[in-house]
């Protein structure tokens, strides 16, 4: 329980943070698209890359990876569904939709309740190599093609090799899958520059926070209200349905596997939402509602299923 709201504390103060400094105008009122680049381009790769580098590629052939795997297939087919029979929403919004409703917060929030709530940090592992490997790579090239005036098949096959995301995670499994160990003196750098993601994505979606009205008229609020029901009801109770029922899962992994796919949306969704220019309105409004609700969802979990 402590694990939780210790989480939750040490983002909301950086939040907080960003929002202050955006109300005080203190770097400027045109700040936030600039630092938003710098994540995109830099900082969110450079992340990416470290992760990869140190990941444990052997998580990927667990049961557990399996179950949330087809966890988060469910929740993006729902989402899917609904934009397409109740919203009739364009491509691009529907992709950040998709991110809205199944990219969990594995890094800020995800790493300190893994930590202290289940005791090791390596439960994390497997989604966050799902998210970097699999949804957010496939969700950008459809984002990058889809909000492109015209698309050849040049575009189309180059795409992979010119987002940073993909170049950063694909770089570091292979380094991570061959063995190679990557000197201090070339990965400290990166890390350097990785270690300030989490904090920037914080920053900026505080800045972000400020002269924002959740779920005023005209900005989606049954778009902000499915994807947060996705996010943090359909997608922990599919991967408890699975789990247990489907897989067998016994509760020591069952519980982590539960945990995690209740943690709230990430951050660097909203990222991508100003990156893109779509969705920015239900994205902001849905990682604000998933953070809060997933605290007591997340306190209810870990007092029914821990082992």
């Amino acid at each position: 329980m402590i694990g939780v709201l210790t989480g939750f504390s040490i983002i909301g103060s950086v939040i907080a943070l960003g929002y202050v400094i955006q109300r005080t105008g203190l770097i400027g009122d045109n700040a936030l698209l600039p630092l938003s680049r710098l994540i995109y381009f830099f900082a969110s790769p450079a992340l990416l890359f470290t992760v990869m580098v140190s990941a444990d590629v052997g998580v990927l052939f667990s049961r557990g990876v399996l179950v949330t795997a087809m966890t988060m297939a469910i929740c993006v087919a729902a989402f899917v569904a609904a934009s397409r029979l109740l919203f009739r929403m364009p491509a691009p919004d529907t992709v950040i939709g998709i991110l809205t409703s199944v990219q969990a917060n594995a890094g800020n929030i995800g790493l300190p309740v893994s930590v202290y709530v289940l005791g090791d940090a390596q439960y994390v592992a497997p989604v966050m190599l799902l998210q970097n490997l699999v949804l957010t790579p496939v969700c950008l090239i459809i984002l990058d093609l889809s909000t492109q005036a015209t698309i050849d098949l040049r575009t189309v096959v180059l795409q992979p090799v010119r987002n940073p995301a993909i170049i950063a995670s694909l770089s570091g499994l292979v380094i991570a899958v061959s063995g190679v160990h990557v000197p201090d003196v070339l990965l400290q750098p990166v890390e350097l520059v990785g270690d300030a993601c989490v904090p920037l994505f914080l920053l900026t979606f505080g800045m972000a926070l400020h002269g924002q009205r959740f779920l005023a008229p005209g900005s989606g609020r049954r778009q902000v209200a499915t994807v947060t029901a996705v996010k943090v009801l359909v997608m922990p109770v599919a991967a408890f349905v699975l789990g247990r029922y489907v897989f067998g899962l016994p509760d020591a992994v069952l519980f982590p596997v539960v945990v995690v796919a209740a943690l709230p949306t990430a951050q660097n969704v909203y990222n991508f939402a100003v990156r893109f220019g779509k969705g920015e309105s239900m994205t902001i409004s849905a990682v604000m509602l998933t953070t809060l609700l997933s605290v007591p969802i997340l306190v209810l979990i870990a007092g029914v299923l821990h082992p």
